[in-house]
């Protein structure tokens, strides 16, 4: 039986803890800053916990989780 492969997407967007929990970061962080003012930029860093649907289909992507 082949291997199931990670969705090239997911790799880069999220990151799973070693609860299971899966993580994001804020959309709209990743080009085109100038846009947007400072206060936007700073409210958005980090990374923040996706809700359980979403991490539930996050999930399917990631066969043997990351890294």
């Amino acid at each position: 039986m082949p291997k199931m492969k990670t969705k090239s997407g997911v790799k880069k967007r999220f990151k799973l803890t070693a609860t299971g929990k899966v993580m994001a970061g804020a959309a709209g962080k990743r080009h085109r800053l100038l846009g947007h003012n400072g206060k936007y930029i700073r409210q958005n860093r980090g990374t923040s916990e996706l809700a359980k649907p979403d991490a539930d289909r996050v999930k399917l992507w990631i066969p043997y989780g990351l890294k």
